[in-house]
């Protein structure tokens, strides 16, 4: 759960949960948190599970168990997955070579189960798998003044330029290591990782001097992260095969994975997907320059239609800040040119039109920007 709630409920939060952790979800204006990001720099905290794995073949035991190659050199880390036997999407995770020890961030909730299930597999290594989700807190500063914010109140070396690479240094005389994040929100980012006990102090500075980021919650997360074309683990990503969602940045094509007892080759159908991640334009009531929030918009596994053929299902969908307009990402067909489609619910139809992603152009890409 969030380390500083009642900070964050001084500051009006209303929360929410993820994978069974309190997080904030807004504090009363998320649409505005949004534009603040975009325009300037913003402020999340973030509750992912954490595992340490210790010990000399610790590095060898993660990397036959995952998707891409785990880094080797302190201060790199790698965006992975775990996949079923069918080759499906179990579990995302970033893995960050940390000297001494590795530290695998999964999505919330998520962290106890991997950690038991690893250790099940360990047999002569010598490997130690432990959780270490209490002991941290983690920050997320994004927006096209991220830069600047962090170096404002960051002590320490440079903040790192290239993606998931990291530095420690201190904010406040609290330690802080920096993380370059992978530009989910299509905004230039970073993660600021400290002791759970360090954590007011390090926020309260954040958000008191230099740049001052304005703070927001996982409702915003979402809306930003879907304008960026970002797929989700919750939402696009699990159970489903990763090149349907055209996440490259999660695979290294030159090595296999352990699943079981058994090897994952290449870790993925290197042949045409079945389907394939895209953007859609919902219509909406041209009189509303900005649809209500609360208006009906589809959920997920609403059909996309050509015709009267079903084409796909929609993943996700909210009405955009940025665009002021609903937007939704859907799986369809992989030869789909149509652009003109329906997305069809319960209760009605809403003409919906193919739209590349991004939907928004930010201060930096998505790394997880479907690729095909």
């Amino acid at each position: 759960m969030t380390r500083i709630e009642s900070i964050h409920a001084d500051r009006g939060a209303t929360f929410t949960a993820r994978g069974g952790r309190r997080v904030v979800d807004h504090y009363g204006r998320p649409e505005r948190a949004h534009r603040a990001v975009r325009n300037g720099v913003g402020v999340v905290e973030h509750v992912p599970g954490i595992l340490v794995v210790e010990g000399a073949d610790r590095r060898e035991y993660v990397d036959n168990v995952v998707s891409n190659r785990v880094p080797a050199t302190d201060g790199e880390g790698c965006y992975a997955l775990l996949l079923e036997p069918q080759g499906r999407i179990e579990l995302a995770c970033y893995v960050y070579d940390a000297g001494e020890r590795l530290l695998v961030f999964t999505p919330p909730g998520l962290e106890t189960d991997l950690a038991a299930d690893w250790r099940e597999k360990v047999f002569i290594q010598d490997v130690d798998i432990g959780v270490a989700t209490d002991e941290f807190a983690v920050f997320g500063v994004c927006g096209p003044r991220a830069t600047e914010a962090v170096a404002s109140v960051f002590a320490g070396p440079s903040v790192p330029d290239r993606p998931l690479s990291f530095v420690r240094g201190s904010v406040d005389g609290a330690g802080v290591t920096v993380v370059r994040s992978d530009g989910l929100t299509g905004e230039e980012g970073y993660d600021l990782i400290c002791a759970a006990a360090d954590a007011a102090a390090v926020y309260e500075t954040l958000t008191s001097r230099g740049e001052l980021p304005a703070p927001f919650g996982y409702r915003t997360w979402e809306s930003l992260t879907l304008e960026a074309g970002t797929p989700l683990f919750a939402s696009e990503l699990e159970g489903r095969i990763p090149n349907v969602l055209g996440v490259r940045n999660a695979l290294d094509f030159e090595k296999g994975c352990f699943v079981g007892q058994e090897v994952v080759s290449r870790v993925e159908n290197r042949g045409q997907p079945s389907q394939r991640l895209v953007g859609l334009t919902l219509e909406s009531d041209p009189d509303d320059a900005l649809p209500d929030p609360d208006d009906a918009l589809p959920d997920p596994g609403a059909a996309v239609v050509d015709v009267e053929t079903s084409v796909g299902e929609v993943t996700r969908a909210l009405v955009s800040p940025s665009l002021e307009r609903p937007l939704a990402l859907a799986l369809v067909d992989f030869g789909l040119e149509e652009t003109a489609l329906t997305v069809r619910t319960a209760s009605e139809e809403t003409p919906a039109t193919l739209t590349d992603l991004p939907f928004v152009e930010g201060s930096a890409r998505s790394a997880r920007l479907p690729t095909y």
